[in-house]
């Protein structure tokens, strides 16, 4: 069998007992739908954000809504598409009124999930969109504007942070370098794979 339908089989077979997940609060707490994640499951670059909001919840997919469509947007602007990425949140439930994850709900589902899907796709970099989806992978407090566009090394993981598109949108002044940032992470996964 091919590496990627294997691994997509892989990705499927984790989800299915959790299309219904009460493991965490988020369960109880206005979910409509458990966002696991999309986009190619051999990707050298994995794309990790804070969670789930109401496009998503209601979609079923990952980064559709405002943030998402400029996360398309610019990831098409430098030659990349979405189905060659793989995109996905550190919940995999919408958080009520969109509010940061708690530790438990996130450490959860890192452990049910997110790590899982890491190692199934093996991606060669992870970039983190935003301080809560990189402070949720290296269990430490950060500072996204002093961390981002930098090579983070930890726990067999290799991430490069950037802004959270969100950020974007309401600082439409930094576009230039979260693109630049999504260029240098296309670039170095790249490499990396080749490696």
């Amino acid at each position: 069998m091919d590496k990627k339908l294997f691994k997509e089989q892989l990705l499927r077979e984790l989800y299915e007992p959790y299309r219904k997940c009460m493991k965490c609060p988020l369960a109880t707490q206005g979910r409509t739908t458990v966002v696991f994640g999309e986009g190619n499951a051999d990707a050298d670059l994995m794309i990790i954000g804070e969670g789930p909001g109401r496009d998503e919840d209601a979609q079923g997919r990952p980064f559709v809504g405002r943030s998402g469509q400029l996360l398309t947007r610019t990831l098409q602007a430098l030659g990349q598409s979405r189905e060659n990425v793989f995109i996905t949140n550190i919940v995999k439930c919408r958080p009520p009124e969109n509010r940061v994850p708690t530790d438990q709900e996130s450490a959860t589902c890192k452990q049910l999930l997110l790590a899982k899907q890491i190692k199934i796709v093996q991606p060669a970099l992870i970039c983190t969109l935003g301080s809560t989806a990189l402070r949720h992978l290296i269990n430490e407090e950060v500072k996204i504007t002093s961390m981002r566009g930098k090579i983070i090394d930890k726990d067999d993981l290799r991430l490069f942070p950037t802004y959270h598109p969100a950020f974007i949108l309401r600082n439409p002044g930094q576009l230039p370098i979260f693109t630049d940032d999504l260029r240098h992470a296309i670039e170095l996964a790249k490499k990396l794979k080749a490696k």
